[in-house]
């Protein structure tokens, strides 16, 4: 595979420890130019001390785009709570430059129907337009989650009519148990939005795996990650890839130990 280094994204999960800036400088002396930030690091907050404007401005310093903000949830379960941290998650990603919002489904055990989720996809709509920022919904393939089929929610986005993108997680489509046989002949390749990676050497059972286990990839990935890249490019993905590794073992890496991790594994999706 040959994949435009420019489709590689770094998710700021991977370096817990760094500062923005740090993390922006990182991203850059690897030669790439996309990065996700989160509102779930150890700050509490997207941008942590900077502001808005600062942080914009640290952006177009290193040439970085912001491709998301991770995540509001639980997204399918929309109450006045919900509806106030949309809005201010949409304000923070107009006011950074973020292009995009994940949106993940409530994963407690609790079922939540389909038509409940449609709901949900059309009241928070149109706060995604009056920001200009693109909604993406994640499936979590966990067994708790209410919404594990990355086919199912985009058949959700297309009965609630709402011009949100699916994002494609290597590890959730590996746990939900139905995924292969659904998505090669379910999935739409122009509604992927976004796909993020991370690897797994855990040997435990599939249902047992938690955040926990996700490192980067490697030779001994029982996610097959590689594989499930090289069918979205068959399929003719020619979307962006984010790397999303979550183990707290993250937080004793330093730059040198990321920006290995990171070269790693995108050689072993250009083999």
């Amino acid at each position: 595979m040959a994949i435009d280094p420019t489709r590689f994204c770094i998710n700021r999960k991977i370096a817990p420890g760094l500062s923005i800036e740090a993390f922006f400088k990182l991203v850059q002396r690897l030669g790439l130019n996309k990065v996700e930030l989160r509102n779930d690091m150890p700050s509490g907050k997207v941008t942590d001390d900077l502001t808005h404007a600062q942080v914009k401005a640290l952006a177009k310093q290193y040439g970085m785009e912001i491709v998301t903000i991770n995540a509001l949830y639980p997204f399918n379960r929309v109450d006045d709570d919900l509806l106030a941290r949309a809005a201010s998650l949409l304000q923070e990603a107009q006011a950074i430059g973020a292009r995009a919002l994940v949106l993940c489904p409530l994963n407690d055990g609790q079922p939540i129907s389909g038509e409940k989720t449609v709901a949900a996809l059309r009241q928070l709509a149109p706060l995604f337009e009056k920001y200009g920022v693109q909604g993406l919904v994640e499936p979590l393939g966990f067994p708790q989650s209410s919404l594990r089929s990355a086919v199912q929610a985009q058949a959700l986005i297309r009965d609630a009519q709402v011009p949100f993108s699916v994002l494609i997680d290597t590890f959730h489509h590996h746990l939900y148990e139905q995924a292969e046989q659904e998505f090669a002949a379910g999935i739409d390749i122009e509604r992927i939005g976004l796909v993020h990676l991370s690897g797994v050497e855990d040997a435990r059972p599939t249902a047992q795996l938690t955040d926990e286990e996700r490192i980067m990839l490697s030779d001994g990935d029982v996610l097959n990650s590689v594989a499930q890249v090289k069918r979205l490019e068959q399929m003719g993905y020619r979307g962006v890839y984010a790397f999303e590794p979550f183990s707290s073992d993250l937080a004793n890496w330093d730059e040198a130990d990321i920006e290995c991790e990171i070269r790693r594994s995108i050689e072993l999706l250009q083999a």
